[in-house]
Parts: structure tokens; sequence; C-alpha cells
């Protein structure tokens, strides 16, 4: 074994020696080796939905997001909440939320319980985009996916959402 093998259990590299100083901490190690693979995967096939929702839809990935978290919500989300369900600045949501109104995707009304907010909801031409969409979606993930098996797909699901909830935690310590 190298000085480069994880010590406390895989928690933190082990101490470089004086002739290694010119590698980062980490080099090699599972922690960084994941995270590398979970960001090209996503990368991959975010890049692939991106081109997809364009060359097929003239629309975007933001707004299939948005569409899709105010489909799970039909009685509507303040914009807080629709820029917390997707991690994403309010102001960044703001954006996407006027590009969908101007196509009469959805509505935004003042929040009866504070006036100062508003409340975002698919209007019924915004629902039938989004089942439209989500059609499309649901098959361009297939075809990435294509060549997994199944038991794979479902293990990787349960790993994930352990991982996801850990990091979660994780976050808020």
């Amino acid at each position: 074994m190298s000085e480069w093998t994880m010590s406390n259990n895989g928690k933190s590299p082990a101490a470089r020696s004086d002739d290694r100083q010119d590698v980062p901490a980490g080099a090699g190690s599972a922690d960084l080796r994941l995270w590398v693979r979970l960001l090209a995967c996503a990368k991959i096939g975010e890049k692939h939905l991106r081109r997809r929702f364009e060359d097929n839809f003239e629309t975007t990935l933001p707004r299939f997001d948005v569409l899709a978290a105010l489909y799970a919500a039909p009685d509507g989300l303040r914009m807080s909440e629709l820029s917390k369900a997707l991690l994403v600045s309010n102001g960044n949501v703001t954006v996407v939320v006027r590009q969908l109104q101007d196509r009469g995707h959805v509505e935004a009304q003042v929040n009866p319980a504070d006036r100062r907010s508003a409340i975002v909801r698919l209007t019924p031409t915004g629902k039938a985009r989004f089942l439209e969409l989500a059609e499309a979606h649901y098959g361009w993930v297939g075809d990435l996916l294509d060549g997994v098996p199944e038991d794979q797909k479902t293990l990787l699901v349960t790993a994930l959402g352990e991982l996801r909830a850990k990091m979660a935690r994780n976050d808020r310590q």
C-alpha cells in the first residue's frame, strides 16, 4: 500500500510524504471518484435532456422542471417554495415563471394569506403541455438508461436515496 491509501476507514487521506506534495489531498479516494462519477452522469443526462427539449419542443429543461414541480402541487406554490423545491434562486425561478406565464402555462395570483407573495399554479394549457413533455422526458431517460439491468437500477435507486439522505443530514450540520 502507498502513502495514498485511505486511513481512518476511508474518511480522510493518509499523510503525504514530502515528495508527493504536488498531489492534491484525497487524490484517488473513493469519495472523490464517486463524486466525479455522479457529476459526470448528471452532466451527460442533463445535456441529453436539454438538447432534446430544445430540438423537439423549443423549450428548456428549467421550464420543464417548473412545470413538473407545479404539477406535483395542484394547489400551487409560493415562489419561495418553488425555488426551494428546485434548489435554485428566487431570481432564476422568477425568470422562468414569467416565460411560462407569457406562454399561458402558469398563472400567478396574490396569496390571500400574505398579500406580498404570489401563488403560482399550472393553467389547463400548462398541465397539458407538462403531460406532453413528461411523456417525451420519460422516453429520453429510458434511452439514457437502456441496457442497465433492472436489478442494478433498483440497487442504484436505493443506494442513491440513502446517499441523498446522508448528504442532507450532513449539510444541516
